[in-house]
């Protein structure tokens, strides 16, 4: 299969707040790695929100949550379906 993103310019600059052994974290890291293998250039930071308590308090009722960093801002991503495609992540981004 081809890379479809081989025109993306600088990767999306990703950070994706989860916890050890939620399976809809690991849903989201997923499609993210199947947009990486299509091209799509994508520098992603994982936040445990068990090692900050901020985190934990903002966190612990909504994960997953993805959020897109731009000039050192976090802008909260609207969070999609645990049945969301790739396509619908690609989406998704594609408004950032």
């Amino acid at each position: 299969m081809g890379r479809v993103f081989a025109d993306a310019m600088a990767a999306i600059a990703l950070i994706l707040y989860e916890k050890p052994g939620c399976h809809l974290c690991e849903e989201v890291r997923v499609k993210l790695a199947q947009l990486e293998a299509l091209g799509l250039a994508i520098a992603l930071e994982s936040r445990n929100i068990l090692d900050n308590a901020a985190w934990f308090a903002e966190y612990q009722y909504r994960i997953p949550v993805l959020c897109w960093v731009d000039h050192g801002r976090e802008t909260e991503l609207p969070r999609l379906s645990p049945r969301a495609t790739v396509a619908d992540y690609a989406v998704l981004l594609a408004k950032r």
